[in-house]
């Protein structure tokens, strides 16, 4: 087979050369925002007469590399764009075959580090210490330090068990811990901490049930970091402490289902790892498949099915977005010269998924198909692998049901554009309250809004809400009476869940509400979760009456969003 190349990487491949283990030491200056310090690296050499290598950088400054005490020659390539530059190293002796060598590289990071974000004291809840996170995933450890910056290659980092760099994480602030389970602290700043230990007090019980699922969890400590608001993502699997958003703070436990999401990465996606990001659905199809289980476990198999069908309509969304033809909606993605960030989405989530979902009712329904995904984490633990490795492996473990895998048309699938080319079976009983009410909202005329009243949610729960709000959604724009109406019987401003309130301020701009304006300004600045920033903004732009606010906003708040969200956000905006 082929070397698989990872073009998102400007560093020597791992048939080259493999990074065996970091030791890192570095001081953090809040003055300056940089991180300043020397990583030793342990590289083995994987062909022999091996005399120099290349990692990847990005604006990072060297000071030196010494190798065996002494001062070795290197070079910074030219900046290859989102990639960064290759840093090609001379070794002082040629290495042969499986030979280790301990590279010691003395740097600095940029002020303006695509994987660290400062924040003020001003910006954090105390208001008395500064704060600094880092964000790696999907290239941005190259902009920490010097390294092979891809997941095909994984390392210790003075630990025992090795990971791709895009999981190395790091916090500086001022954080206290509750404990919340045997093997499990929740931190974040003391304003925030006995909120969180309420939301995720679930978390035993999710890691005991991903257990019975996926193995045993081999990472020991399972702790929960609650960042400042600017995070920009739901949450990050880092081993051993998981980054979570502070938006999953609902007040009734109602968003926990990201927490499931992230216990699940611990087997899928931290232990079995996509090669390459062109393969990114193994990481995220996988770790949606066992987050349902285990909620399913929690709450009920029709709440499994009721979630599951909600991720269709996201992956219906994404496909709309980008357009039924666009490259990113394939399964299977080339990212050459195509920066991960910007082809991020739900497709590799929800798509992943609908596979999966698509093959357990297929091959048996869910016990015989968890089965394979046992024997599959158990089989590539501790590698990185592609696609085709996935596809041998189902072949291999189904080896009885050939005929039936031979059905599936696996080139639609894996890579063609657009929705999948089979919808999978939904259990309804939980959806069609939803759908019953949104429907009554998009036919009524203006004369059948005093049939609405608050008693229409009586009997639906938040997650039925939130649904009811993403089905109406897809038929925006509602006439603006509706909207003004839907707000008096039901108070949606009122509404603290983030998932509801970023559903209903889209709802209300697409509809051309101008009161709205504001409330949607404010959620998409006092928080940076990417999942509700970027269509917000979107939104705002898109609408004659505010276009001109949103980009100004963005242009004051740029400076204090996440080096990612204010990128992508530019983007949308067509200002960067």
């Amino acid at each position: 087979m082929p070397e698989i190349v990872d073009t998102c990487s400007l560093a020597s491949p791992a048939s080259v050369c493999r990074t065996k283990h970091l030791h890192l030491r570095c001081s953090v200056d809040f003055t300056r925002r940089t991180l300043t310090g020397t990583a030793a690296l342990t590289v083995q050499s994987q062909e022999d007469n091996l005399r120099s290598l290349v990692l990847d950088t990005k604006d990072l400054t060297i000071e030196k590399v010494v190798i065996n005490g002494q001062e070795v020659k290197y070079a910074l390539g030219e900046r290859q764009s989102y990639k960064g530059s290759p840093m090609e190293i001379s070794l002082p002796i040629a290495l042969s075959k499986n030979q280790e060598i301990v590279i010691e590289i003395s740097f600095e990071t940029s002020p303006k580090s695509s994987a660290l974000q400062w924040l003020t004291p001003e910006q954090t809840s105390g208001k008395e210490h500064p704060y600094l996170f880092s964000q790696c995933q999907a290239i941005h450890c190259r902009a920490i330090l010097p390294c092979q910056d891809t997941p095909s290659v994984k390392l210790t980092y003075t630990a025992e068990v090795p990971i791709p760099c895009y999981l190395i994480a790091l916090v500086v602030g001022a954080l206290e811990s509750r404990q919340i389970g045997p093997r499990t602290l929740v931190w974040s700043e003391k304003e925030q901490v006995e909120k969180s230990a309420y939301e995720f007090s679930e978390t035993e019980s999710m890691l005991k049930i991903a257990e019975d699922l996926g193995g045993p969890y081999v990472w020991g400590q399972y702790d929960l970091l609650v960042l400042p608001p600017s995070f920009p993502y739901g949450g990050m699997e880092n081993p051993c402490l998981t980054f979570v958003t502070p938006t999953l703070l609902a007040g009734d436990k109602s968003l926990s289902n990201v927490i499931a999401h992230e216990i699940s990465h611990s087997w899928t996606g931290n232990l079995v790892t996509n090669k390459t990001w062109d393969h990114f659905w193994l990481n995220e199809g996988h770790t949606v498949y066992l987050e349902r289980h285990i909620c399913g476990r929690l709450f009920g198999e029709k709440f499994r099915h009721f979630n599951a069908l909600g991720g269709w309509g996201e992956l219906q969304n994404s496909v709309k977005t980008f357009g039924e033809t666009h490259p990113f909606t394939k399964l299977v993605v080339d990212l050459t010269d195509v920066d991960p960030d910007v082809a991020y989405s739900s497709v590799p989530y929800e798509k992943g998924f609908a596979l999966l979902f698509y093959l357990e009712q297929l091959l048996g329904g869910p016990e015989i198909f968890l089965g394979f995904l046992r024997a599959y984490v158990e089989k590539f633990s501790y590698k990185s692998i592609t696609t085709d490795d996935w596809k041998d492996f189902l072949y291999s473990y189904f080896k009885d049901k050939v005929d039936v895998l031979n059905q599936v048309d696996w080139n639609a699938w894996l890579y063609s554009p657009g929705l999948p080319p089979i919808k999978p079976n939904y259990d309804m009983t939980l959806t069609n309250a939803c759908i019953a009410l949104s429907q009554r909202w998009i036919i009524a005329k203006e004369d059948d809004l005093n049939s609405f009243n608050a008693t229409d949610l009586k009997d639906l729960s938040s997650h039925q809400l939130n649904e009811f709000l993403a089905q109406t959604l897809q038929r925006a724009p509602l006439p603006l009476g509706h909207i003004k109406r839907m707000q008096e019987v039901y108070n949606f401003n009122a509404i603290n869940n983030s998932e509801i309130r970023f559903r209903w301020l889209r709802l209300c701009i697409q509809s051309k509400w101008e009161d709205a304006i504001p409330l949607a300004l404010t959620m998409a600045t006092e928080q940076g979760r990417m999942k509700f920033t970027r269509p917000l903004f979107k939104d705002l732009a898109a609408f004659d009456k505010s276009h001109d606010q949103a980009v100004r906003t963005y242009q004051e708040h740029k400076a204090s969003m996440h080096p990612v969200t204010a990128m992508l956000v530019g983007k949308d905006l067509k200002v960067d």
